[in-house]
Formats: structure tokens, sequence, C-alpha cells
């Protein structure tokens, strides 16, 4: 063993000897084939734990490096995360030609990495598909270190997620391309919501050491800069894996200029993000030849003595890897069962579940019945009650125990007949077992047991009820998780709206999860079930949605604030507030001390003699209280997604808006009163503007198009596609009919409305174009870009006048300029048109327009990103909004004070 192992071994022995059990860790190691039968038992015969935690340990520091990583590996399939990361330093080198062990040639190194990287193991039985490997393999090193996709496509249940893995179990892959590591993340189809929650974990993932302890990103934008910031600096040369991708909106939450592999159903899913792209299509069954090999493997005979059957239950399976496993599993328990289970796939035995479908999944609903139909009659009720699974979603074993009431032993015992038997997927790589059920497996039990499922959430409420009287959520247990991010879920899905209210009715609930996750899920979750809670009382959902909104940007910081002493700032009618009165009440009892707002009014004329008051009037208010709560004067809820811009008319009377729902639509300001809602694209429209005499609206979007429409009665004006990727920006001059455009293709264009074509072409960028702005006077153009320049143009010639490079304001001396990336967000210019305000990260930067000098220099925050700026026509004032919740005035004239 090298020197280093060894030190690093003896240096945390006391450590490890004081909390491992030794008894599954030495299974993988006899696996490994690092560790004998013989020296297990002399383990084991040691009288405590203790002593066998100490044998063991004292029996590896006589062994090789290979030992040692075989340790490190059971330390982290067994929970104990802690103790392999003291080890993790002395990890020896090994070279690629050796340290192969009894796992199908994988090398211990190639283990590691994947266990680490959360990558799944292979199935029960496994076949390779070499030359899929190979392709993926082979599109892999072109990436050749670079920022790029590589793409695997085809339908649903192919096997695209145990291609992705075996493609990286290869030792010099992973050694000569991602030495920084493999991140597998389980996407599926997702919300915003949804989607934040997978960023949030996979930053946990990454930040081990924990560079943000402070917090979990609060949105999507900040965990997708997060993620940017982690990948470059910590985790360099590293691959994401990201299996299951839906939506092409949710690509781009990880198109952070790294190398990437993902699976997916629509090759097009791609097309919105930049960079090279290679693609892995996946023909949409096993070959016949593959098939035979899974049936074999199963029943243990060689592929040519397989029954005549065989052949036609393949042909009936119609080359699903997830069917084949299946009969296949069926088989082996019942290996004179050919005939019978050919005749049951061909007569069609059992109806078809699925109603509607873009695949044929006929065969998957047969093969998935018969399965569940030959389970012991004693566990096919706890396989029904996986009904209410949901996808993509690991479940702990600790969330089953609860349902089913038994102990870890008992439940495991029975999740590993369904795994056999291909019914359900096992991840050994977090702290405890996690099952999963594929997508189709999870439709399939829905289509069936869709009588049953609110019975079933229900049964999965009362149990949790019953358990967690007796036990509070901790944040250490295996199960939290799951019931803060699910819990909602079920009883909204078990049709129990009482008890829902109550939970998300309470501050206890509100200060537990948000301390945990952030306030998005949370926000989310009150959009997703509003129905439900403003049956119980609108005015109280109003309450605590407004009050989650507004301290949003509170409830994601640590130290985490005192969620009482926030209530107490609501107004008196407030049931947040009476909550909170209720509770500080209590607490003070126990020697808290809380400050509440107080109502005072002071006797006129005491005030007018110049005297000091001397008593309260009985007839008070709180006008700071009022003053807060009418800071909010409209609020208008015309999108069903996300919002991405709005804009307000030249006369101020109406206010255009666009977003992730595909729609512009249009209200009046004073009312909000709707006056126009366009289904305006194919894909999300990220921008619009006003033209300056308020007759048109422009509008762009992902998918490449600008479009003008009458703002009046929304008839589509005029269609522009001749950028080749998706329209970042649009803004219309002062003085005319001109619009200019931002594009991630890195180009600007300008449009004149009289005309059908482009008028100019700006070509200068290197990277996506994120906004543009046109100068008081139109003379000149500002373009923002993710290449770290601010960049002035003349407007009639088009030609680049000046380009400023943001960048060199975030290096280090020790920083190499072309590691670093800054992306410049958005702009703003001065209302007398010589300085020009500019955003990039936490900073915001003003220039003179004329010598490029810098004039003044905002830093927001560290873990805070700038999402828009803008100055005020009428004075220096700038307005700053940030990724934590909330807006920021700046004075940003040298000399001037910050607000």
């Amino acid at each position: 063993m090298d020197a280093k192992a060894r030190n690093c071994l003896l240096q945390h022995r006391e450590a490890l000897e004081k909390d491992i059990k030794t008894s599954y860790i030495m299974d993988h190691m006899i696996s490994d084939g690092v560790l004998t039968v013989s020296e297990e038992e002399k383990v084991k015969n040691q009288p405590t734990q203790h002593q066998r935690a100490a044998m063991l340990i004292k029996l590896i520091l006589k062994k090789d490096n290979y030992s040692y990583i075989s340790f490190y590996n059971a330390l982290l399939h067994e929970g104990y995360k802690d103790l392999a990361a003291l080890l993790h330093s002395g990890i020896p080198v090994l070279s690629s030609s050796s340290g192969k062990d009894s796992n199908g040639g994988i090398t211990s190194y190639v283990r590691t990495v994947l266990c680490e990287g959360g990558v799944p193991q292979r199935p029960v039985v496994f076949v390779t598909r070499k030359k899929l490997v190979n392709a993926i393999q082979q599109k892999l090193f072109k990436l050749n270190g670079d920022p790029g996709w590589v793409t695997i496509y085809g339908m649903a249940g192919c096997g695209k997620s145990v291609l992705a893995a075996e493609a990286v179990r290869d030792h010099s892959l992973l050694e000569g391309c991602f030495p920084g590591g493999v991140h597998w993340v389980s996407v599926g189809k997702q919300d915003k919501s949804g989607l934040l929650i997978k960023l949030q974990n996979l930053c946990t993932r990454l930040d081990q050491d924990e560079s943000f302890p402070q917090r979990l990103p609060l949105n999507i934008e900040e965990a997708k800069d997060r993620l940017r910031i982690l990948m470059l600096r910590k985790h360099p040369r590293s691959l994401l894996i990201l299996d299951d991708i839906w939506d092409s909106w949710v690509l781009k939450a990880f198109d952070n200029q790294c190398q990437i592999l993902l699976t997916t159903r629509d090759k097009s899913v791609t097309d919105s993000v930049m960079g090279p792209k290679y693609v892995v299509p996946v023909e949409s069954g096993l070959g016949k030849e593959k098939g035979l090999e899974i049936l074999s493997l199963f029943v243990n005979m060689k592929k040519a003595d397989l029954p005549e059957q065989a052949h036609s239950i393949i042909k009936e399976c119609k080359g699903s890897p997830l069917v084949v496993s299946l009969i296949g599993a069926l088989l082996r328990d019942f290996p004179n069962r050919w005939e019978y289970y050919l005749r049951q796939l061909q007569n069609k035995q059992f109806k078809r579940i699925r109603k509607s479908s873009s695949y044929d999944y006929e065969a998957l609903d047969e093969a998935m019945s018969i399965s569940v139909e030959m389970l012991r009659e004693d566990i096919k009720d706890y396989y029904t009650d996986l009904s209410i699974l949901q996808k993509d979603v690991k479940v702990p074993t600790k969330v089953l125990c609860i349902l089913w009431d038994m102990e870890t032993e008992e439940v495991e015992d029975i999740l590993q007949e369904f795994v056999n038997k291909s019914l359900l997927f096992c991840d050994r790589n977090g702290k405890s077992f996690r099952y999963y059920l594929h997508d189709l497996q999870i439709d399939f039990l829905t289509e069936k047991n869709r009588s049953q499922l609110q019975d079933l959430h229900k049964k999965m409420i009362t149990q949790f009820q019953r358990y967690h009287q007796l036990h509070t959520l901790s944040p250490d247990q295996e199960d939290c998780m799951y019931w803060y991010n699910f819990l909602a879920y079920h009883m909204a899905s078990a049709n129990m709206h009482k008890e829902l209210c109550a939970l998300m009715f309470s501050l206890d609930w509100i200060k537990a999860k948000t301390e945990l996750v952030g306030p998005a899920h949370l926000i989310h979750e009150f959009v997703e079930y509003r129905h439900i809670l403003d049956e119980k009382d609108c005015a109280v959902c109003e309450n605590f949605q407004e009050f989650l909104s507004l301290n949003g940007h509170l409830l994601g910081r640590q130290p985490f604030p005192n969620i009482v002493q926030l209530g107490l700032c609501e107004p008196e009618t407030s049931e947040v507030y009476q909550q909170a009165k209720l509770q500080a009440k209590q607490e003070v009892d126990n020697g808290m001390l809380y400050l509440e707002w107080m109502r005072f009014h002071f006797h006129q004329e005491e005030v007018k003699e110049g005297k000091q008051p001397s008593q309260l009037t009985e007839a008070t208010s709180d006008l700071n209280k009022k003053t807060i709560k009418n800071l909010s004067r409209l609020v208008v809820r015309p999108h069903t997604d996300a919002v991405y811009h709005a804009c307000f008319s030249e006369d101020g009377q109406r206010i255009a808006s666009c977003g992730a729902d595909k729609t512009l639509q249009v209200f009046k300001a004073e009312t909000g009163e709707k006056l126009l809602e366009i289904k305006a694209h194919e894909d999300e429209v990220l921008c619009c503007a006003f033209s300056t005499d308020d007759r048109f609206i422009a509008t762009c979007s992902v998918d490449k198009k600008v479009k003008i429409w009458n703002s009046v009665t929304g008839e589509l004006v005029h269609t522009y596609d001749e950028h080749s990727e998706q329209v970042n920006c649009c803004h219309f001059t002062r003085k005319s009919h001109l619009l200019a455009t931002g594009s991630s293709d890195f180009f600007l264009k300008l449009w004149d409305l009289n005309q059908k074509e482009c008028r100019n072409t700006m070509f200068g960028h290197t990277n996506s174009v994120n906004h543009c702005r046109f100068s008081p006077d139109d003379e000149l153009l500002a373009s923002c870009s993710a290449d770290g320049t601010l960049k002035l143009w003349d407007v009639r010639s088009a030609n680049e006048r000046k380009s400023i490079n943001v960048k060199q304001f975030f290096l280090n001396s020790e920083d190499p300029q072309d590691e670093i990336e800054v992306i410049v967000k958005c702009c703003s210019w001065s209302a007398d048109g010589t300085r020009i305000m500019v955003a990039a990260k936490n900073k915001i930067f003003l220039f003179d327009i004329y010598t490029s000098s810098l004039l003044a220099e905002i830093h927001t925050g560290h873990h805070s990103t700038i999402q828009y700026c803008d100055f005020s026509p009428h004075n220096h004032l700038a307005v700053v909004a940030l990724s934590q919740y909330c807006v920021e005035y700046h004075g940003l004239i040298p000399g001037a004070v910050n607000h």
C-alpha cells in the first residue's frame, strides 16, 4: 500500500473503528476479491463492534492499494460518506492497464468515480450492446475536453439510461477525458419547482466541502450560476449526465459551458443550446440475438440450448429490454413455462391498460400484467402501493418502512423480490437503498389502479401521521427530504383538503421547509394547490402566499431568520400575524424576546403645544403596516408559467408581459383588466417591447422568431425568422419604427418595420447577445454578451464603435482570462446618454461612453446574481433586481450614496 494511503488510514483509524459496522463492508471487499472468507471469520469472531472494526482496519493495513480503494468504495455504498471523505485524499492512483477486479473487468478506479457520481449500477441481468456503447464513447472522445453535448435518443424503454451508464464504465475514457469525475442527474418531466430541486441537490453534491455553506440557491437562475462556478472551479473536465430530458427549457438550466451526455426521447431538445452537438440514435428494440442472450442469462442456459419458444417470445416482446427482462425473470422462477408465457403474450389475455400513447406499449403492458399476476399473494398489495410513487424520484427505504409499518430488513426483503423480477430498480449509491420504477411501469400502475389511487395516498398520509406523532422530522433522517418535498402532493392526491390546509397554513411547516430548501418550492405548492386552499379560506391563502413572496429573500438566508419575528411584522388581520403572536406569547414565557410594531397616536393638542405625549388614544391605526401593505398596489396573474419580461407602453396606460407559457399579454396599468392574450410563439417568449408610438409590440422567442403585433387588435403584422438561434432581447428606437434584436447566434439585427427583411446584421460578439438598448438620441446601440463584453454600435452604419471588456474587472492576477466566464447581463443608458450602466454577476459598473473609463463600481453581495438593472429617466438613481427576491436602489454618480 502506498505510504500516503497507509498514513491516511492510520490518521483516521480511531474515527473508523468507532463508527463502522463491518458486516456489509466485508461483503463488498470479498466481492472485490481483496478479502478472504477466512479473514472475514477472523473479524466476525471479535466480541464487540469496535473490536471487529479494529481487526478489519488492521487487516487492510497489511494489504495493497486495491484493498484501500475497495474499502473506500464499500464505505460509500453503505452510507458512510463522511468517513469515506476522510480517506479520499489518500486514494492511490492506479494505472489504466491494471487494477481490474472481479466485477466484469471494471477497475476499482472506475467503480469509485461512478459511485461518487451517482451513476446507476448495472441491471440484475446485463448484456452489453457493444456497438452502441462504442458509438457513445466515440462521441464523448470527440468533445476533447471542450463544452458540448452528446445526445442518446430513442423511444421509452429502449435502454438509453443503461447505455449511458455503460459508456462511462471505462477506465481510459474517465482518466483521459473526464478526470474531474462524472455526475449523474435523473431529470424526467419537470416543472420549474421540480427542476430547482434537482439543481439544488446537484449543487449540494458538487459542493461537499461547502464552499457555499450559507444556503441553497433560491431560484433556477441562481442555481445555474452556482452550478457554472462549481463545474468550472471545483470539477473542471468532468462529465454531467442528464438522464431523461423532456423539454428544451430544462436543458438550458444546465447550459454552462461544460461537457454533457444526455438521454431523451426527442433529439430536438438540444436545438435551444449552444456548442458542438453529437447524436447517437438507439433503435427501438433489441436485436433478436441480444434478446436471446438476456433470456439465456436469466434461465442460466446457453443461447443455443434455448427452446424454440424463446425466439417467438423475443418477437412478441418487440425488442424492449424492459419487457424481455420481465419475462426472463418469470422464466427464472418457472423454467418450464416457456409455452405458457408465450401463449399469454400471444393471446392478449390481459387487456391493454394504456388508453392512449405515442408509442406501442402493448407488449410491456402484457408483460407487466403477467409479472404482477405471478407475484406471491402476500406481496401483491405491496406492489400496488407503489402506484403512488412519482416519476424520477428515488424513495428511501425508511419511507416504505413507515408506509408498511415494518422493520427495514422486512421491507428490503419484499422490495428485493420486486427487483429480482425486474418490477423495481434499486440505487445503492446513497446513504441507504433507494428504490424507483421506470416511467413506463409507473404509467402502467397508475392506469391499472386508478380507482384505488386516492385511498393509497390516504394510506401514506395516515401512516406518516401515525409515525411522526411520536417522531418529529429531523434533517438527518434519511426520509426527511422525501416528506418535505412530497407530503403536500400526497395530501392533495388523497383529497385530504383539511389536512393540506392545516399543513400549508402553518408557520412551523413554512419554517422547517424553507430552512432546508428555500421558499421556491413552497411558493409553487401554494400556486399548484390554490384551488384546494381557497376552499378553506381564500384570505388566509392570500396571507401566506404574500408572506412567502415578500419575505422569500430572507427565508433563503443563513443564519435563518426568526420566522415568528417576521410574522409579527405582518398586518394584524393576517393569519400569519395571528399565529406568530400566539407563538411569541408562548416563547416569551421561556425567555425569548420579540419586537412588535406598536400602534401609537399622540394627542393633537399636546403635539401642537410642544409637550411630550402623555398617553395613547383608543382609536389608533397601524400606519407603518398599512404603508408596507400598499407597496403592492396592483397584483395581476395573467400568465400560467414564469413571466420573463414586462414593459409599460410609452403613455403608461398599458403593460405588456410575456413568458414561459408562450403568450403575450396586454392589460391596463391602472386596473389590471386584460386587453389582449395572444399565443405568440411556438416556444417561450423571452422579451417584448412597445414601439415609441404604442402602435406595435415586438416579441422574440426561443423559437428563433421575431414577431410584430398590432398593440390594439392583436393582429400579427410581421414575422422575422433570420436568426439561427433563440432571440433573447428586442428594443425600439425612440423616434422611428426601427427595432434591434440580439440572439444566441452571436448576432444583433436591425429591422425596419416598413421592410420584410433585416436591414443590418452586426457581427463582433463571440457568444450569446443577452441584452441591447438604443441610446436616448438613437445614434448608438449598446449590446451585452456572454463573451464578457459591452459593445457600442453606430446605428446608421451598423459598424462597431467601441468595445469594453467587462470580464477584466473580475480577473485575479492568477486567473487566466480564458478560464473565467463572465456573462454581461444587461445595460442601461443615463438620461443624457453620456454614461452607460452594465450588470454582470454580482456587480454593476458605470462607464463614460466617450473615454470608456470606469466611473463607478458597486458590489451587491457575494451570493446574489443581478437579473436586471435600469436607470431612472429623471435622476441619477439606478434600480437593480437581484436573484435573492429583492430590489436595490443605488446612486450611480461618483461620490453618490448607495441606498
